[in-house]
């Protein structure tokens, strides 16, 4: 008989925010911003918050999927949501702390939600849907254990979300304002990393 290692529980991240550390080998994400959408044991998946797409209009977008919209259509920003499935649409939404969530709905965390329909996208069209919403197209995401070890190898900071990151218009200072939020100040960061 082998004895087998106790694994500990996996802390679940959902809600949280991974901020960039300054060694972040990865580009895409270099000084981003990851709201965690959902996150187990089989991975994570997530939303960068602070990277808008402004050649990406949301008027035209509706367009090429073909839903109308009028006067009083709501113009929400589009951002860069992550490298998978670029083509792919998220919309980040309030919604109430308690009550059913319908098909498409993936609730996050309290009064933060993810619809994934298009019936929320004609919705904003039309001026009406959740209040306030992004959209983000493409998503962040990691394989069983991978996010755990980025932040094991000093690539992601941990943090608490806020509206203010998530909804946000200032998308340049969200990286230091959630940095600053954890107690750190962003220009004493070094891009090295050690252990003790």
């Amino acid at each position: 008989m082998t004895n087998s290692p106790i694994q500990e529980p996996q802390a679940n991240l959902t809600g949280k925010v991974l901020i960039a550390m300054p060694g972040m080998s990865d580009a895409r994400f270099h000084r981003s911003v990851v709201l965690i959408c959902a996150h187990s044991a089989e991975g994570a998946m997530g939303l960068v918050l602070n990277r808008p797409l402004p050649e990406i209009d949301f008027d035209d977008l509706m367009r090429q999927l073909d839903i109308e919209s009028d006067d009083a259509g709501r113009r929400i920003e589009v951002r860069f949501g992550g490298p998978v499935e670029p083509g792919r649409g998220f919309v980040l939404h309030k919604v109430p702390e308690h009550g059913e969530d319908p098909d498409g709905r993936m609730r996050i965390a309290g009064g933060l939600a993810m619809t994934t329909t298009r019936d929320i996208l004609e919705e904003l069209a039309h001026g009406k849907g959740p209040e306030p919403a992004v959209l983000a197209l493409g998503y962040a995401g990691w394989g069983p254990g991978q996010l755990e070890d980025e932040m094991l190898r000093n690539g992601w900071l941990l943090g608490e979300s806020a509206d203010d990151l998530i909804f946000g218009a200032d998308h340049d200072d969200k990286w230091p304002a959630a940095l600053r939020v954890q107690g750190i100040d962003p220009s004493l960061l070094s891009a090295s990393a050690g252990r003790a």
